[in-house]
């Protein structure tokens, strides 16, 4: 997705970003609307017109940033600090 926003954007001569909306039909139509239905009938509507209308208007790329961003916190393991009287072991 990235790959072709860049690609599209040396060949326009312009910046172009690809909506994850616009890329999520391309790729699976049948789950984006099956994703729609769930959210009007299992959760409440105003979860999806306002919510999740605006992540899926935002370029696909800063979508997949932003979660990869929160999956390496979720996962970082700090370092462990050692505490003084034990370095030399």
């Amino acid at each position: 997705m990235a790959v072709l926003d860049a690609t599209r954007t040396v060949a326009a001569a312009h910046l172009v970003l690809t909506p994850l909306r616009t890329s999520w039909a391309a790729v699976s139509p049948h789950t984006l609307e099956s994703f729609q239905h769930f959210m009007h009938t299992k959760l409440h509507p105003l979860a999806w017109d306002p919510v999740t209308v605006t992540v899926l208007n935002l370029p696909d790329f800063a979508v997949f940033l932003v979660l990869a961003f929160l999956l390496y916190a979720i996962g970082h393991r700090p370092r462990r600090r050692d505490v003084g009287y034990v370095q030399g072991r």
